[in-house]
């Protein structure tokens, strides 16, 4: 179970930002406002973090650049106001990091992209490539195509999906508030700020309040809802002040800063649960000896070179079995390609992919951190 003391050592982030941090009573985006927190992205690049930034901000720069006082209500104009503001965001995110040597790149996502097995690892492999490369992700819901009825909702639900995707070690979602408190501190004078618990505690349901702001669709509700999201993969969170200095730095150095809240199990218990209880087993692989080997003493993700048989119906980004040659189930996880795909290049080193397949998609047909054993 992960504690303060282990964040230091923990490596890939997933910051979210709201609105309320990035603009100034909705006048749009404050450059003064969003330059210390790249500057603080920039410092934990520095010191080792990998991270994915999911920003809010795109419908209140696009309500000032129309002049529009009130939050839209149709959904079509929001979609407007998140299509206009988009381009002063990602220009204002691009502009900063530049400044301090950083590239970036704009991901913007919808419900059916990380519901869609394909279309999941398609977001996942380019995500990850992003971050090999160093470059800053700005994630942000693709508002002009998303129905209201698969839309995210709000970005700590965003946040918690893309941690998922990622499996990123620490979920941070910065808020106007201190963290979360036992009592709504703007009533009560006496509410008390609670530095950590469990996701699954049942207090959090009677604590957290709404939003505060006319700005954002998020509050401490959405927080603790994407806390218990986050978790499925095992990821802890950290809802913290985004008004404090430093904040990343000190969360970074293990501060107790905000509330952080647990999960009630690890990673991979979380990761395996969810493979083995969310989702069909469409096909299966028969892996010969060393494969078997390599999986369950190594570690490593599953290469074409090790399997000997393929057997069912799948598509890339589906769920697929491994199997010794006894037909004893040894993993299960999401495919990189499809049956006739592996049909072609089984027993073959990854190095012959391009030749036989046309194309180089991934050097696994199940990575490692999309594998489990059983």
């Amino acid at each position: 179970m992960i504690s303060r003391s282990m964040i230091p050592f923990t490596r890939r982030w997933v910051v979210k930002i709201g609105s309320a941090l990035l603009t100034r009573d909705g006048a749009g985006l404050e450059r003064s406002m969003l330059a210390p927190w790249v500057e603080q992205i920039s410092a934990r690049r520095v010191a080792g973090n990998e991270v994915v930034l999911v920003s809010s901000g795109a419908v209140a720069e696009g309500m000032a650049r129309m002049g529009w006082q009130a939050r839209p209500k149709a959904l079509h104009a929001l979609q407007a106001a998140a299509a206009i503001g988009q381009m002063g965001l990602v220009r204002a995110y691009e502009d900063c990091f530049q400044a301090r040597g950083l590239h970036t790149a704009q991901v913007l996502l919808t419900h059916d992209d990380l519901a869609d097995r394909a279309r999941y690892l398609n977001a996942r492999s380019t995500i990850r490539t992003l971050l090999k490369l160093g470059v800053i992700p700005v994630i942000n819901e693709n508002d002009t195509v998303a129905t209201d009825e698969l839309r995210f909702g709000d970005n700590d639900t965003l946040a918690a999906l893309v941690a998922n995707l990622i499996q990123a070690d620490l979920l941070i979602l910065l808020t106007d508030q201190d963290g979360l408190f036992d009592r709504d501190p703007r009533a009560h004078a006496d509410a008390c700020l609670i530095p950590e618990t469990r996701v699954d505690d049942p207090q959090l349901d009677q604590v957290a309040g709404g939003s505060v702001t006319g700005l954002g669709t998020g509050g401490m509700v959405t927080k603790v809802r994407a806390a218990r999201l986050a978790a499925r993969s095992g990821t802890p969170t950290v809802i913290a002040p985004g008004r404090g200095e430093d904040v990343l730095g000190r969360i970074g150095e293990g501060e107790r800063v905000g509330t952080l809240l647990v999960p009630f199990q690890g990673p991979q218990a979380a990761r395996k649960q969810w493979l083995a209880g969310h989702l069909q087993v469409r096909g299966r692989v028969t892996l010969d000896a060393g494969a078997v080997s390599a999986l369950r003493e190594k570690g490593t993700s599953l290469l074409a070179v090790g399997v000997k048989k393929v057997q069912g119906t799948f598509n890339r980004g589906e769920v697929v079995a491994c199997v010794d040659e006894s037909g004893c189930e040894v993993a299960r996880g999401l495919i990189n390609y499809d049956v006739q795909e592996v049909e072609r290049v089984k027993g073959q080193p990854s190095s012959r992919f391009e030749a036989i397949l046309g194309y180089l998609d991934e050097q696994e047909l199940i990575h490692r951190d999309n594998l489990v054993l059983l």
